[in-house]
Parts: C-alpha cells; structure tokens; sequence
C-alpha cells in the first residue's frame, strides 16, 4: 500500500516543472524545507493548522511525492477546489491527480486508470529513486487510453505511460517499492506473466519477471525496502511466507526473496493485519487494523538490526498508515481508546490523526488535527495514507481518504484530502472557560480549567484585574483534550469590602498565537470598602468610513480610526453610580489593536466626547454625531498588533456621567490606520475601567 516516503531533488521533473511553471507557482526544493515550525510544542515540527486543498469525490488511496509535487491514487472520477461543494466546479481525474505540494493545487499531468468492467482504482503508487518514473498500482486495465494491467510506469517528464513495462497481473495490486534496478510488488494476484507468484513478486524497472518469490498465503499490503537494500519488509494478513509460520509480517532478502525474519502469531495476533509500513533510518513502523475480540489495532516499532521489537502502541482504533518526519510518527487512524498507553479512555468518537516519538510511543505528543470518519457510503475509517513532500523553502504533510470533514477546523467540509506544514501556527488557544473567583481568608482564589490547542500541549496563561492592560500574574501549565487540569492564582494584593474582577488569556508556544480574554469572574471582598473598582464592556461601538458616507459598520468585528481618508468610532458605556461614601478617584479606557497586519499605528488617537445621538445599527459618517470640545484622554501610538492598551481618561469629565452613559469618539488627525477589536469580537472589545474611593 505504501512507499518510503523521501525529500529528494527528482531532476526528471526538470520538464514538467517548467510546462506547469504557471500552474504549480516557484521554484522547486532541493532539500528539506527550511522553515521552522512555530508555536508547536516539540519535537513536533508540523502545526495543526490544515490548508487549502483541492478536493476529490470519491477515496484516497495512495500517495507519492516527488520534487514538491504529490501523486494521489484511489477510487474517484473528478476533483474540485477547496470550498466546492460536491458537483460544483469538478475537474475530471479518474482515479489520479497531480498536486503542487505548496499551493494544494492541481499539477498538468493527468491519466485516467480505466477499466473494461468493474470498478478501477489506483492502490499503491511509489516513484523511483532517479525521479525519473512513477509506478501505480491497483485494479486497472489501460491508462489514458493504453493497455495495461494492474500495474504501469509512467515517464514524469512527460506524464506519458512507459510502453514496455507491461505485464499480465491476475488480481490487484496493493503495493509498491521500487529501487535502482527492482521493482517489488505485493496483492491479491497468484501470477504474473502466467507464472506462480502468490501476493509479492519483484520486476526490473524494464518490467521483466525476476525468479525472486516471497510467497504468502493471503493479501499482500505492503512491501518496503530497507535502507541498506538488503531486506524486504512485507505486511498483509496472511499467515505463511514461504511455507513458515509469519502472521501479517515477515522480513526477505532482496535479492533472493529467503525469509530473514518470520514473527509468529502471537507478535501480531491472529485478528489482526498489517495495512501500511515506513521505513526510514530510524527504523521499521507498521500500522495494524484488527477485527473481533481482543483486536491490535495500533502501530510497532522495529530496529533495522535484527528487525525486533522496540515498541508498541496498543491504543484501539485501526491505523491504516503512517509517515516519520523529523523522528516524531505520524499516523492516521481511527483511535478512540488508547488507555492501555495511559493516554485517553473510550472517547466515543475517534481521533483519526496522532503523531508520537520514534523513541517511545507516549506519551501521545501535541497534535491533534482531526477529519471524521467519511460519508457513510464508505468504510468509516477516515484518513488512508500519508506522505511528506518539501516545495518552496517549507514541508507538507498530506493525507487523504475517505473523510469529507475537518472536524478540528471547525468541521469544514474538505473530502478526501488535506495537508498540514511546517508553520508558522496560526490558531490560538481556546479560551479559559469557565473563570472563577472566590473569596479565601487574606485573598482571592482565581481558578480556571486548562485551555487546548491542537499542535501545542504547554500553554502560557496571563490573569487581568480589573481592566488592566498588564498581567498580573502569568503561569505555564500543560494540557491536551482529555486532561485539562484546573490552574489557580492566589491574589494576595487585596483590600476589604472591594470589588475584583479577573478575566484569564491563554497564549501557545513564544506566544505567537493569545486567546481572546476570558468572561469577567468578579468577587467582593468581606469588610467595610476603602476602594473598589469597576469595569464595563462597551455597549455598543461602530465606526464610520469617510470614503462610504451612507454605510453602516455597527456589527463589525473591528473599530478603526483615521484622519486622512477619515474613520471615527464611537463607544458607549454604562458607568455605574459611585458606592455610598465614595467618588470617583480613576477612569481608564482599554482598546485592543486586532490580528490585523495594519492594525497598528504611530499616529495619536484622542478619545472626545460625544454630544450628539447614534445608534450602532444606524450610525454613518453622513449621519455621525457632533463632538464635544476638549480630549478626554489620548493613545500616543499603538505599535504592535494583537495588544491591548490602556488610555487614562479625565476623571473631571468622566464623573460628569456616573449613573448614566458615556458616549466616547476615537480620532485622529494622522494618515496611518489604527483597527481595534470591537465588542463583537468577544472579551477584547472596549473596556471601562473605573476606580472608586473615599473622598
């Protein structure tokens, strides 16, 4: 079913790099990619976050990659782009297509795998280690046009079947490995060229028989060849290669196909078979699928000496493949109980994409991207099979099946295939829900349960009082999906009878990604009060654009304010009536700059009153409301994004609206764009920050 998968320069592409050059978009890799993952928790190195990709109609069955383009075999007839419903957009592709393996867009070179009667499918596809011919594998009896059966070569350069690798297979082919001068095939066929050879067979790379034979009794689904070119590795569900007890794995010499290694039934138990190996110099991994009672449905490792066990994952939930990328195991699979590895219990659904050491299978490292299982026309398994390709200075991990959702990604339709990179991250935590504050003896106990972040497992959490744009308290802790240990701050900087207020961020790794703040958790110490303070979101907020005099931006998610091409915005907010015996003593307004890349600003905003009525619904910069004179407070610069800053205001003017409203305007008199988060955003819309006293 599955190759090796390398990062190689493959120069036969040379020709169709530059026939597609406007297609697949830069220059091709030499090498593994050079960005560095970001905010991910090593040793994983691929974020969480799945990219655009086009799309099939039908399931994934097999991958291969070469030169930063990515062959995809399987059973389907079109494919379609990204966001495309079914029967929208569709571009026929029977049974293969070609991907740039940056861009997730289709390559020129198309071939159709076709077959008389029945149902065709590509299974297995590997690329030579010159680069210059793609092998495919499956069930099929010509490819665009020109026989074949069940196996063929195609010429990259030109994406051209090769006329004289043809030959006679009985049945279907499910796997493929190729080297300088052999290529090893394992399936459901008896013979080849009508003579005997049951489930693997090897041919030279013209397609001429060899005598090595490697008989099993039963499916062949996977042939590697180790990296010193000496053994074969096969896996299936047979019980027997040549004529010895081996269940589901057996290891051959490459030249002459004697067994090396056999592994009796209780290695791999009886009700289980062996779906996909990948073999790379840090070892042999295979991926296992079981039926029945007492079932081993997750992955082994072997060491290339001796070819014995050096781990095993037990987790339940078939794992049909599985990729090394900088010695962390990726695998896809439907795990739904892995508590016999002390990882999570029955979950009742499926996690259909992990990733672990070579070292050691736990625990489970930080990466949790997810499909569903598939539309339920087809065996529910999710994804199928994987492959790493490098094109443009970054990796991709691709994986396709039979999965039509991201369920991770907000369960977006996406059939069949998707890809993961090398970074940077762009999905913040979750954020801490729910934040509670409760009274102790001397202080206040802050708690809240870990957030989750689906490529980062130790998370930064920063705890606000009161309004203030500074932390103050920050806290790492770690966390995956199914254990999310509660995380307390004690606040011993607390008076009696006053009012706190706590709202909790959670931030991945270097903190490039921050979760918006929490709900406020408010509690009021016991006591007579000296001070106490207040703070309120907006009520409403909008903005209005100079270059669309009649349009209406009051549900908006950002504010933005400028003098030249002008933006005003404009905020209310409720202040409440000062506590008997008390004034107020401090008034401060907090606006967050937005994810935006021109979010941030050099230029002065000043906050003015508003005299005038609006309504955020209604407001427009033809209708806006006069201004009062004077500045209430100013913001010099906001120079950084995704930042909340706090502007003092005038305690005189703010007082003037105590137990009623404060309708509040952003100005400025510069030519630099300033875009905040408003209230629609959630907890980093506009806040007022009030601060009460004895007179």
């Amino acid at each position: 079913m599955k190759r090796k998968n390398t990062l190689r320069k493959v120069a036969g592409l040379a020709a169709v790099l530059a026939m597609t050059a406007a297609t697949w978009g830069g220059p091709a890799l030499t090498g593994h990619g050079a960005h560095k993952a970001e905010a991910v928790t090593p040793p994983v190195a691929m974020t969480a976050d799945d990219l655009s990709t086009w799309q099939t109609n039908g399931v994934v069955w097999a991958m291969a990659q070469s030169e930063g383009v990515v062959f995809v075999g399987g059973t389907f007839s079109t494919i379609r782009p990204p966001g495309s419903a079914p029967g929208a957009d569709e571009r026929r592709a029977v049974n293969f297509a070609a991907f740039n393996a940056a861009t997730g867009e289709p390559a020129d070179c198309r071939l159709d795998f076709t077959v008389g009667s029945g149902l065709a499918t590509v299974r297995a596809l590997a690329v030579s280690p010159d680069g210059d011919t793609l092998y495919v594998g499956g069930n099929f009896a010509a490819v665009n046009g020109t026989s074949v059966s069940r196996v063929a070569a195609i010429d990259i350069s030109s994406c051209k079947v090769e006329p004289g690798f043809s030959m006679s297979v009985s049945s279907t082919v499910h796997a493929l490995a190729v080297t300088d001068d052999t290529v090893y095939l394992g399936g459901d066929f008896t013979s080849i060229e009508g003579e005997d050879r049951e489930r693997f067979a090897a041919v030279t790379r013209g397609g001429d028989l060899k005598p090595w034979a490697a008989d099993a009794d039963s499916t062949g689904s996977a042939v590697e060849v180790t990296p010193d070119g000496k053994s074969v590795v096969l896996g299936g569900d047979f019980n027997r290669v040549r004529g010895a007890d081996s269940h589901a794995l057996a290891v051959v010499d490459a030249d002459s196909g004697a067994l090396k290694r056999s592994y009796p039934r209780y290695f791999v138990p009886r009700n289980s078979a062996i779906k996909g190996i990948y073999v790379d110099e840090t070892g042999i991994y295979t991926a296992h699928e079981g039926t029945g009672g007492g079932v081993f449905d997750g992955r082994i490792a072997l060491d290339l000496d001796g070819f014995g066990q050096r781990w095993r994952d037990t987790c339940l939930g078939a794992t049909q493949d599985l990729v090394v990328y900088k010695r962390v195991l990726y695998s896809s699979s439907h795990a739904h109980n892995c508590r016999s590895m002390g990882e999570f219990g029955e979950l009742n659904e499926r996690q259909h994409l992990l990733a672990q050491s070579v070292d050691n299978p736990t625990p489970l490292l930080s990466w949790f991207p997810d499909t569903d299982d598939g539309p339920s026309n087809v065996e529910q398994v999710g994804p199928r099979v994987m492959t790493v390709s490098s094109r443009g200075g970054a990796d991709y991990l691709w994986v396709g099946g039979a999965f039509s959702r991201i369920q991770s990604s907000g369960n977006k339709p996406q059939q069949g295939l998707t890809r993961f990179t090398t970074g940077p991250d762009t999905r913040a935590p979750t954020v801490p829900d729910p934040v509670t504050a409760t009274n102790y003896s001397n202080s206040v106990r802050v708690s809240w349960p870990a957030s989750t972040d689906l490529d980062d497992s130790a998370l930064t959490y920063r705890v606000y009082r009161n309004g203030s744009s500074q932390p103050v308290y920050t806290v790492r802790a770690n966390s995956v999906f199914w254990d999310r240990p509660t995380v307390t701050f004690t606040d011993t900087d607390v008076r009696a009878g006053t009012t706190y207020s706590y709202r909790v961020t959670a931030s991945d790794a270097d903190d490039a990604n921050t979760s918006a703040r929490s709900e406020s958790a408010s509690v009021t110490r016991p006591g007579t009060p000296t001070e106490t303070t207040l703070e309120r979101a907006a009520s409403a907020d909008a903005y209005v654009n100079g270059a669309a005099t009649s349009s209406t931006y009051g549900t908006h998610q950002q504010l933005a304010v400028r003098g030249s091409s002008a933006y005003l915005s404009y905020l209310r907010f409720g202040v409440p009536a000062a506590p008997r015996g008390m004034v107020l003593k401090d008034a401060k307004l907090t606006v967050t700059t937005s994810s935006d890349p021109h979010a941030a600003t050099d230029d002065t905003v000043d906050v003015v009153p508003v005299t005038g009525n609006w309504s955020e619904a209604e407001v427009t910069f033809a209708e806006r409301p006069t201004l009062g004179s004077g500045t209430l407070g100013s913001l010099e610069g906001a120079p950084d994004g995704n930042t909340a800053y706090d502007i003092p205001l005038s305690v005189s003017a703010v007082n003037s609206s105590v137990g009623g409203t404060l309708d509040v305007a952003l100005t400025s008199s510069g030519t630099d764009s300033l875009w905040l988060w408003a209230r629609e955003n959630g907890g980093t819309g506009p806040r007022l920050t009030l601060t009460y006293g004895k007179p």
